[in-house]
């Protein structure tokens, strides 16, 4: 088969194929060993917005003992708070909302968007952002600068333009987005788009370039985000003796020297046990707890004492106007309110997180045992390419195949996130041809992690089971690559 001229036409051909690749792949997962009643809610991921993982049994307990008591909320926030502060310190506090969507909405409208009293016209802010993947999210909250970079979030969410993502966008803010030094941004996938592809990233002239471009921008500079994960694939795989990612510490490092904020979307991680805000130097640490951490759905804001402070009075839990310890009113965002449920979840997971992590550790290491076994099976024209990652902040092995693209051939396909939103990732939408529930396996990474239908009620990996998935995960690669015509 002749490999295909240029990398578009590659992707073109896999789009005229779609239908014969989901055909071969859904033939191959009728030979793995899941059981039919299994099919279509198992998964390669832990949870995801929009299909959260089901609970463990000392979850629903501890949830179950709550909903029987007469408990005022600010209770259960001040049990929250006593638990991060045990971890990290009296100098730091905590704040539960619904979301991390809504943690981040929240903690940048606060601190980053301009005052709306006072006379005379309104002043415009900027914060800064790294040009990294998940964009819409830690950086969709600004108008997007330079301008060559209006129309990078695309179609990204079930509803787009000023409707979706550009909806968002806060009062009198600009982003500036900020490209890596060492990072590519190629054009892939079947809706084919820019892709940020991390793991050459260097550190050093990274945080350089931020600092210039603080620099230019110095009179209007509001605050900085970034991405809180720690692997290679997401460009933080650099790393101090402390396991902290060294483009998060530098990153820190301006944001103080210009005394602004530096809110971290650590979406996909685990408090605790993963990235620490303490050791990054961080402002804000913002999280979904549905994800990885074992809790209901719920987001959780961790972040130094000074911000939280208004933080929390826009939520309304900070106290009443007459002076109390804590509250649980009406207030700007009262809209983000978890509620009882994921409250007294939420407090029973953060305990297990702080007490026992291990307990959270353990279904990780096993997994990876399993990928990196699984793979080392794989077709070995392209076995090479592949670069493996476990993360304890993000409870995820990470599959990083960028390198497959080096010296200008035709590598691995690469998907973008648009091809996720358009139904045109056919590594996502493969794996659900076979029955399996995807992971995200976009710009040349895919994150599996355990728990949507691959862990017991007690959070242990059922092995068996997800080897079969991987196995899955394994022969779709193979499949696709072969349609690409990437193989001589």
């Amino acid at each position: 088969m002749a490999k295909p001229k240029y990398k578009f036409l590659m992707y073109k051909k896999l789009q005229n194929e779609k239908a014969q690749i989901f055909n071969e792949a859904k033939k191959f997962s009728e030979s793995l060993k899941i059981p039919s009643e299994l099919r279509g809610s198992v998964g390669l991921t832990g949870a995801i917005s929009g299909c959260p993982s089901p609970l463990r049994e000392d979850i629903e307990k501890a949830m179950a003992a709550e909903s029987g008591k007469v408990v005022p909320l600010n209770v259960y926030v001040d049990q929250i708070r006593e638990i991060v502060k045990d971890v990290y310190g009296d100098d730091y506090d905590a704040c539960p909302v619904n979301t991390c969507e809504a943690a981040l909405w929240t903690s940048i409208d606060v601190l980053f968007t301009p005052p709306m009293q006072g006379r005379g016209d309104k002043y415009r802010t900027r914060y800064i952002a790294p040009l990294e993947r998940h964009l819409h999210h830690q950086g969709g909250y600004g108008r997007p600068y330079p301008p060559k970079y209006k129309d990078i979030l695309a179609d990204r969410g079930s509803t787009a333009g000023e409707l979706g993502f550009y909806g968002k966008r806060q009062e009198n803010l600009d982003v500036v987005y900020v490209p890596m030094v060492g990072a590519e941004y190629p054009c892939h996938g079947i809706k084919y788009h820019p892709v940020p592809l991390m793991k050459n990233l260097k550190v050093k002239e990274s945080i350089e370039k931020i600092e210039q471009t603080a620099q230019r921008f110095n009179d209007t500079i509001s605050g900085f985000v970034s991405l809180g994960y720690d692997t290679p694939g997401y460009g933080y795989g650099d790393k101090d003796k402390n396991g902290v990612p060294k483009l998060s510490k530098g990153i820190a490092e301006i944001a103080k020297f210009y005394d602004v904020p530096y809110v971290i979307d650590n979406a996909w991680g685990i408090p605790f046990i993963g990235t620490s805000i303490k050791g990054v130097g961080a402002d804000v640490m913002c999280y979904s707890m549905d994800k990885a951490s074992g809790s209901p759905t719920g987001g959780l804001i961790i972040g130094k004492e000074d911000v939280m402070v208004p933080i929390r009075r826009a939520l309304g839990v900070h106290g009443a106007r007459f002076g109390t310890g804590s509250s649980y009113g009406k207030a700007a965002y009262v809209n983000f309110d978890p509620g009882k449920e994921a409250l007294s979840g939420m407090v029973a997971a953060l305990k297990v997180l702080r007490d026992n992590p291990d307990r959270m550790k353990k279904p990780i290491d096993e997994l990876y045992d399993i990928v990196v076994d699984e793979f080392s099976k794989i077709d070995s024209r392209i076995k090479p390419y592949f670069l493996i990652s476990k993360s304890y902040n993000s409870g995820t092995v990470e599959i990083n195949y960028e390198d497959s693209w080096k010296d200008g051939k035709l590598g691995i396909p690469i998907f973008s996130i648009e091809d996720m939103y358009s139904a045109s990732n056919i590594f996502q939408d493969g794996m659900s041809a076979m029955g399996i529930i995807p992971t995200i396996a976009y710009d040349a990474n895919i994150f599996i992690s355990p728990g949507l239908g691959t862990t017991d009620h007690n959070g242990n990996l059922k092995g068996e089971l997800m080897r079969e998935i991987v196995k899955g995960l394994v022969k779709l690669i193979e499949i696709t690559c072969e349609h690409a015509g990437i193989f001589e």
